[in-house]
This record gives structure tokens, C-alpha cells and sequence, in this order.
């Protein structure tokens, strides 16, 4: 569903770094990792994000620092204009209700001691204004409904149910509040692959009827493709490339993205032998000692003496229709089929 609605979040120059320690008893700091490293974008109400990138690039680093798990180092994250990055104590507790997050594995995120009742009621317990206490019940069986769940399995545990039906639970628990943002982090990557399309369907769904904003963490390509709005690509830290979802994936114009969508399988022989595939050399660099200037240079055949000395600017370059961090960036038609 493209964005309808006015900017519901905006990021601006966001940076999370971890400090490196030594010592076990007198701890001393000898460098920082730098997880999230200036990243900005705007996500509108009725849209989906969809961000990707390889292990260890920040994705999950992000989504921590926007649910306000993780304090940021610097930067803001303003939700319908209040700066959340900021909030304490009882606005920051108001603030959290708009910003839930379905988690990654449905087998692990559920306490297992707890009935699904239990789970989908728990942040009424939080927040009794949203559901008074006689109320809460009822509440919880609608969810369930809503989620494609039996309500009169309410007081059932979280192992008697399958691992797609577990993270409808998730998805009920993030719908509790009535949030307008719900970050996916990889929400489908534990699921069978038609579980996932239910699952993918089931969010659609939620999106229409709610008109709910979603950021969408995610390995497959595909999976982000078919549910995005818009996509962000990140690489150690930072966007390299940012537009519609059409425009990432049919002319991507960032050598990194390039080799993402290299990879991807593509089912017909012929569009197979058609595609020229991009193999990079080397692994992604330290987080803990990123290259100069551009951080993808190490691994990028478009290197040159630039790119060490001068941090390309994520911006619309000469040529392309949507923003990218490269000095040398160039669109790039893609075969998919």
C-alpha cells in the first residue's frame, strides 16, 4: 500500500555506538563499535519500509534504537513530531505505545508459561487507560479474531499452537495498544515458506484496515519486494541506497545493491543465463574500524582514490531517480525473470 497519510516518523542523523572495553575488573574503553552511523529517512502513515542488508549491518541495531530499547549516541527520532530519543519517564511510556514490533522468531518471543490471554493482554497491564480491566478479556478475543485466531483459544499456551499461528499471536500482542508504527524484525524467516505468504497477507491486511505504518526487516529480497513501499539498503551501519520499491529493484544504481539483487534466485533458466552474477570479494569490514570514506570501497570493483578520501552523500545523482551514496553510482537494469 503506497503512503496515503502524512509523516508519522522521522529519523534524522541517528547514531548508535557500543563501546569496546578491556579489563575484567578496571574496564577501560578501546574503541566502539558503530552499529547505526548517521542514518535519516521519513516513513509516512499507511507505508512500509522495507529494510535490507547482509548480518550484522545495523538492521536490527535500528529497529532497537526506534522501539527506544537502545538509547541513541546522537540524533533524533521525532514520532508526529516529538522527539522520542529525548522522552523520559511518563512521555517517553505514552510515546511507546504508538512504535510495537513483531519479533523475529515466533518459538522464542512467547513465554512459554504464559496463556495467549496472558500475552496479548500483558500491555494493558502496562497501559490499563487503553483497556480497563473488565474490558480486557473481550479485547484480547478480538485480537485473536482479527488475527485469524480462534478467541476461545484464549487460555491455551503458546505450544499448542503451530509456528505460523504463534506469530499471529505476536502480531495480535503488537496490535494490543493500537500502535501506528509497527516495526517487522525478519517476521517471517522462521516460517515455512506458505506460512509466509499467509503471514505476509495477514500484515497486508492489518495495514488497510488500520492504516498502520510498517518498517520491514528483512534477509529475503523477495519477501521485501512484494510487501514494500519503499526500500532502504544498509551496509555497516549506514544507507547506501534509498527509493521505491520499483526503482531498487528493477534499476538499483548502488554496487552494493547491484550484488544484493544478483544473488537472488531467479526460477527461469533463461532470465538465469541472462543475468551477469556480481560475486564480492572479502567480508564486510569491522564495525569497530569501518574503512575510510566509503565503507563499501574495500569490496567495490568501482573503487578509486575518491572513494577513500571523500564520504559519498546519500543523494540523487546524475542519471537516477532515487537516492544513493556512491561517487560513481550508475542504474543497473535487472533481470528477475
Amino acid at each position: 500500500m503506497a503512503a496515503t497519510g502524512e509523516r508519522v516518523l522521522e529519523v534524522r542523523d541517528l547514531v548508535k555506538h557500543f563501546p569496546l572495553t578491556q579489563g575484567i575488573i578496571f574496564k577501560r574503553q578501546i574503541g566502539q563499535i558503530k552499529a547505526v552511523d548517521g542514518v535519516s529517512f521519513d516513513l509516512h502513515r499507511g507505508e512500509t519500509l522495507g529494510v535490507v542488508g547482509e548480518s550484522g549491518c545495523g538492521k536490527s541495531t535500528l529497529a532497537k534504537v526506534l522501539m527506544a530499547l537502545e538509547r541513541p549516541t546522537s540524533g533524533s527520532v521525532k514520532i508526529n513530531g516529538e522527539d522520542m530519543a529525548a522522552a523520559r519517564g511518563g512521555a517517553l511510556k505514552r510515546m511507546r505505545r504508538n512504535v510495537q514490533m513483531v519479533m523475529q522468531d515466533p518459538y522464542t518471543s512467547l513465554n512459554p508459561r504464559m496463556t495467549v490471554g496472558d500475552i496479548i493482554g500483558e500491555p494493558y497491564e502496562i497501559h490499563p487507560d487503553v483497556a480497563p480491566k473488565g474490558d480486557r478479556r473481550r479485547k484480547v478475543q478480538e485480537l485473536l479474531e482479527v488475527v485469524g485466531l480462534n478467541p476461545d483459544h484464549i487460555n491455551r499456551y503458546p505450544h499448542q499452537f503451530s509456528g505460523g499461528q504463534r506469530q499471529r499471536i505476536g502480531i495480535a500482542r503488537g496490535l494490543a495498544l493500537q500502535p501506528e508504527i509497527i516495526i517487522c524484525d525478519e517476521p517471517v524467516s522462521a516460517l515455512d515458506v506458505s506460512i509466509q505468504a499467509q503471514v505476509i497477507n495477514l500484515l497486508e491486511r492489518l495495514q488497510n484496515e488500520f492504516n498502520l505504518a510498517y518498517i520491514f526487516i528483512a534477509h529475503d529480497l523477495s519477501v521485501v519486494r512484494h510487501i514494500s513501499d519503499r526500500v532502504a539498503v544498509m551496509y555497516l551501519g549506514k544507507l547506501v541506497e534509498l527509493g521505491k520499491d520499483t526503482e531498487i529493484y528493477d534499476k538499483p544504481a548502488h554496487p552494493y545493491t547491484q550484488a544484493l539483487l544478483s544473488a537472488v534466485p531467479v526460477p527461469d533458466p533463461e532470465g538465469r543465463e541472462a543475468r551477469e552474477r556480481i560475486i564480492l570479494q572479502g567480508d564486510p569490514p569491522s564495525p569497530a574500524n569501518p574503512p575510510s570514506g566509503c565503507r563499501f570501497r574495500t569490496r567495490c570493483w568501482k573503487a578509486q582514490e575518491i572513494c577513500a578520501k571523500e564520504e559519498p552523500l546519500l543523494e540523487i545523482r546524475t542519471g537516477t531517480a532515487h537516492e544513493s551514496a556512491c561517487h560513481f553510482a550508475e542504474t543497473q537494469d535487472v533481470v528477475h525473470a
